[in-house]
């Protein structure tokens, strides 16, 4: 594990996946998932190069096809640590043959972290290195405590949106692709009242978020705002009777039910030529 700190926050890093284990204040309370396995054992993968799921787990690409899992592999490969200080670690991945049996591609994924009083920024930059057009896809999937531990109950707690978010959610049919339909927002205005019975059916989605900032907490407490300013599309998740919400900006999503086409096609699928690189930045900062 790979910590980092500041006088506000302390994070700790896994290499595997490079995903955020822990974020605690400054008197040492929990801001993240207990990963009670009862009901998911993770804690913030980074999903490449695929957000959500393929239909049947397989994508097509120049007359073949491919097996990817849900959300891509890049949360189950071990990172390299290549840069660190008392509050900032960088780790890369670069394909490899395992990744290149199912992701034909030349690429570098960094992911820095950086601490500076109570902000924790994740900025995560995907690279193509090779000689060819790459498609890929990036999210962000951090589980943060709910309730937080400031003495509120689950109930109490709120997501309220930078900007008004009207119209209806995108829809997930059962075994994780979209829906052509959707469903009836929650969401009054900026607010949107948590509570367990939201997530029966599946994780809510705003394709596309107008918003690129929400605050998630109650409202006469400390609240966990987070910024995501390159990511058009959020979802927000959790199994009912768990103790955690997932926040999830994403430049990405599963495929449409009965999807057939070739991964250029897919939904917020981003194209990079060679040796391209575009960065995707998720700030949580912790707002008394």
């Amino acid at each position: 594990m790979i910590e980092i700190g500041s006088e506000a926050l302390t994070a700790t890093v896994n290499p595997l996946g490079a995903e955020l284990w822990s974020l605690r204040d400054a008197g040492g309370r929990a801001l993240m998932t207990d990963a009670d396995p009862a009901f998911w054992t993770g804690r913030a993968p980074l999903l490449f190069p695929i957000v959500g799921r393929l239909m049947d787990d397989r994508y097509r690409l120049d007359g073949r096809e491919y097996a990817l899992p849900q959300h891509g592999f890049a949360r189950r490969q071990t990172f390299a640590l290549i840069d660190q200080a008392p509050d900032r670690a960088v780790l890369r991945l670069i394909d490899n043959p395992e990744t290149r049996a199912v992701y034909p591609f030349a690429f570098a994924l960094d992911a820095a972290f950086t601490l500076q009083g109570a902000t924790l920024a994740m900025d995560v930059t995907v690279t193509n290195r090779g000689d060819v057009d790459m498609p890929a896809s990036f999210g962000f999937h951090p589980a943060f405590a709910w309730p937080l531990p400031y003495g509120a109950a689950k109930d109490e707690h709120r997501i309220t949106f930078a900007e008004d978010e009207p119209g209806e959610l995108a829809a997930i049919v059962k075994g994780g692709w979209m829906d052509a339909a959707g469903w009836e927002s929650p969401v009054e205005g900026r607010v949107l009242a948590l509570h367990d019975e939201l997530f029966e059916r599946d994780a809510l989605v705003w394709n596309p978020v107008r918003s690129q900032s929400l605050a998630y907490g109650d409202e006469g407490g400390p609240r966990l705002v987070c910024d995501f300013p390159d990511t058009p599309a959020l979802g927000l998740w959790m199994k009912p009777g768990a103790r955690y919400l997932c926040i999830e900006p994403w430049h990405g999503i599963a495929d449409p039910h009965g999807f057939t086409g070739e991964i250029w096609d897919k939904p917020l699928m981003q194209r990079y030529a060679p040796g391209e690189a575009r960065t995707f930045t998720m700030r949580v900062t912790l707002a008394r």
